[in-house]
């Protein structure tokens, strides 16, 4: 496993389509390890193929530090209610911005072993769900913002969700 660099708003890769995962290789077995090390390193709760420069479908995200979630070519399939918070992300770094986003979400994805999963999330997992999902289409959280972007305070830190 090893931490690969995380790419940064103003990099092209970052506005490009992902490609669907149609097997999972060992490279792509090595790119989720990759990705879940350099996500944990990085103190994010969610992390992109995109982010790291590899425009596949794949998506990890872990909230409570316990319950780590793959994610292989996900999609939304409902989502209900609305959050409005501080949102932060490992690709637009030091910054954080104010985003409406759906309270619940129901996401059809597909495991490891390419089998079909659905997930449920609620609050920041909903959050997190919607901000890697947009990644994967090439789209970053600051065209959601509303208002402008603000400069994060370390001493807030425990404040912002960096997804």
């Amino acid at each position: 496993m090893a931490i690969r660099t995380i790419r940064e708003i103003g990099d092209p890769v970052l506005n490009k389509v992902s490609k669907e995962v149609k097997e999972i290789t060992p490279r792509i077995q090595e790119l989720i390890e990759d990705m879940f090390e350099t996500m944990y390193e990085a103190n994010g709760v969610g992390l992109a193929a995109p982010q790291v420069g590899i425009l596949k479908r794949i998506v990890v995200i872990d909230t409570t530090g316990e319950d780590p979630l793959l994610l292989i070519n996900p999609r939304i399939v409902t989502s209900e209610g609305e959050q409005t918070g501080n949102e932060a992300c490992l690709s637009v770094p030091g910054k954080t911005g104010v985003v409406t986003r759906p309270n619940h979400v129901v996401v059809a994805a597909q495991n490891e072993n390419l089998e079909s999963i659905e997930i449920e999330g609620d609050e920041l997992l909903a959050r997190a769900l919607c901000h890697e999902i947009e990644h994967l289409d090439g789209h970053l959280y600051v065209e959601r913002v509303e208002g402008s972007l603000k400069d994060v305070e370390m001493e807030d830190d425990d404040e912002e969700e960096e997804v």
